[in-house]
């Protein structure tokens, strides 16, 4: 595989909208940011299994857009998942935990962290939209994509373990590039080696709910200490990738997953392999 060629990695049936992943050894975890599960399937046996997130749908997959959670970010650390809202209307600030060990879901409202986070940076509602995560022993890092009329596009610097209690909060803008006179924003990140390494889109809207045609996607890398963009390169010209997740590094190559949102109906899912 050359860098930055895209190849199928794996093909999964009964996950549609994939949002986010995560692996970890052989199992493969995904969310969709029109279900209410965590999906976890074995790579060796090719078996999945899904973890009850939420209640309360009178379907757990494929939920109505206006009724959604829009789990866009799933994040590992310590050893726990944590799956994030988008914040972009009020129904959409949940998070929920699942611990790897104890195979336990724990939710959490999130409402008081987005309303700071507003407060904190004058983003408001209509430019909110949480797309990735990545934390460390002492700060979250959230990513905005600024695919609203605003084009704040950039990464919320959170101090503290806690999300649902956060309240030191800065916002550092990242600019990508622009194709077609549309802006390329955040879709995904992962932390690797002090390295951000982030998945981003060009699509033809000004809107953080309604979809538009999709013109590109990218993959890029940022400096954790200093927030510098070292590269961003176009892996795509008609796909949406919404999660990244390490894989493996082989000699001077990275490699890493990506899962796609088709933003359709169809409970079926293609996981991709790139490298850089």
């Amino acid at each position: 595989m050359n860098k930055n060629e895209l190849e199928v990695f794996v093909k999964i049936k009964g996950v549609g909208a994939a949002s986010g992943i995560f692996l970890k050894e052989n199992l493969l975890y995904i969310i969709g940011d029109n279900s209410a599960y965590l999906y976890e399937y074995n790579i060796a046996q090719q078996q999945l299994n899904k973890v009850e997130l939420l209640k309360g749908f009178n379907t757990s997959e494929n939920i109505p857009k206006d009724l959604k959670p829009d789990f866009e970010v799933l994040c590992h650390y310590q050893n726990q998942l944590f799956i994030l809202g988008s914040g972009s209307k009020p129904n959409r600030n949940l998070m929920a935990c699942y611990n790897l060990e104890t195979k336990k879901v724990t939710r959490h409202d999130l409402t008081f962290l987005y309303a700071n986070i507003r407060k904190s940076t004058g983003i408001d509602e209509e430019n909110l939209n949480i797309e990735g995560a990545v934390a460390t022993e002492s700060d979250w890092y959230l990513f905005n994509r600024g695919n609203g009329d605003a084009n704040k596009n950039g990464i919320f610097k959170i101090k503290g373990n806690d999300l649902a209690k956060a309240s030191s909060i800065s916002f550092i803008p990242i600019a990508l590039l622009k194709t077609n006179n549309v802006l390329v924003s955040f879709t995904d990140a992962v932390l690797h080696q002090n390295q951000i390494y982030f998945i981003a889109a060009a699509e033809n809207t000004t809107s953080t709910y309604d979809d538009g045609d999709i013109l590109g996607s990218y993959l890029g890398k940022i400096d954790l200490k200093n927030f510098q963009l070292d590269f961003t390169k176009k892996i795509s010209a008609h796909q949406k990738f919404e999660g990244i997740s390490f894989l493996r590094q082989v000699e001077e190559k990275l490699e890493f997953l990506l899962c796609e949102d088709s933003d359709s109906d169809s409970l079926e899912t293609v996981i991709y392999k790139v490298g850089v």
